[in-house]
């Protein structure tokens, strides 16, 4: 599977623009010409998303192609990183280590949302498929199955009775979902996901490992590669990106950061320093500059822009 050259081109310069912005040498000059790219096209921006996704799973590959991420490794390494980013762009397919990426499989999907946008799709057995924010889903129905593979992303699903009786399954790279009559929410990410049911219930299974379980309605279970978690009970935060927010109890600020980071186009970093400070509140994600300015106001923290697609967050008093 190829990516038109035009994608390819914006790409490689997203990834020169990473290598530079992470240098630790980068100047407000560079910033103000990187911010005016990335608003010359939205294809630009598209590519900024893909580099960042490239930079964060770098980590995870294996053996000896393995790579520090872009904003933790020295000169030498960054400009390693980069070549190997580059080498993924220009074999027109960023899934030549093994793993499939998620800038291809968006590319193909039956279904995907943009960052921050979330939609409804009706399916043609009359199931309702609900995409949170950057989200992609392929559809495989036929006379024996109805299967969604979630490629990324998150989903809510409301199955509906199937004259045929054929089984409803929501696949991701780490885990089988099998609907038992129910309406349940996926969510896939680069190490796991998690599957938290609303209605019935639903048996989840991490093939070739013999871990299945069997999960009913008010709880949810957390997966990866290997195994099953405990299954945990449901609390009110769950699925709140339904009616626009996200719903944080006690919650480490860099987890809600990082969820609210799922919703904005561009790099929302913060201090290591701040990620365990716990929050609690409401936070809207069709407007992530209010959320940041509640957690200004709250929290005594700094949130600095250095555009619209940079921002940083600190502690009030640092400098």
């Amino acid at each position: 599977m190829s990516l038109p050259a035009e994608e390819v081109k914006a790409i490689g310069v997203a990834a020169r623009w990473y290598a530079r912005l992470h240098s630790g040498t980068a100047t407000d000059a560079d910033r103000v010409a990187w911010d005016s790219w990335l608003a010359a096209d939205p294809l630009n921006r598209q590519a900024w998303q893909r580099m960042a996704a490239v930079a964060e799973q770098m980590a995870s590959v294996p053996g000896a192609l393995a790579a520090p991420t872009l904003s933790k490794a020295g000169n030498s390494s960054r400009r390693q990183v980069l070549r190997s980013a580059l080498l993924l762009t220009s074999a027109g397919t960023l899934g030549w280590l093994g793993w499939r990426s998620q800038a291809a499989q968006n590319l193909m999907c039956d279904y995907r949302t943009r960052v921050g946008e979330r939609r409804e799709f009706r399916l043609a057995d009359g199931s309702s498929l609900l995409l949170n924010t950057d989200t992609s889903v392929n559809l495989r129905f036929d006379g024996r199955q109805r299967v969604l593979e979630l490629l990324w992303g998150e989903i809510l699903v409301s199955t509906a009775p199937d004259p045929l009786l054929r089984p409803f399954k929501v696949v991701t790279r780490h885990a089988q979902v099998l609907a038992l009559g129910t309406r349940f929410i996926v969510r896939s990410q680069p190490g796991g996901g998690e599957v938290a049911v609303l209605e019935k219930a639903v048996e989840v299974s991490v093939p070739g490992s013999g871990s299945a379980m069997r999960v009913e309605a008010g709880q949810r279970v957390a997966f990866n590669d290997r195994s099953l978690g405990m299954q945990r009970g449901n609390d009110v935060s769950v699925g709140a990106w339904q009616q626009g927010s996200i719903i944080a109890i006690d919650r480490p600020l860099a987890a809600l950061l990082n969820d609210l980071s799922r919703y904005r186009p561009g790099v929302l970093r913060w201090d290591p320093a701040i990620g365990e400070l716990k929050v609690s509140g409401v936070f809207p994600i069709d407007d992530t500059d209010l959320a940041l300015a509640a957690l200004e106001s709250g929290f005594a923290l700094r949130v600095t822009r250095y555009s619209r697609f940079w921002v940083q967050v600190a502690r009030a008093d640092s400098r």
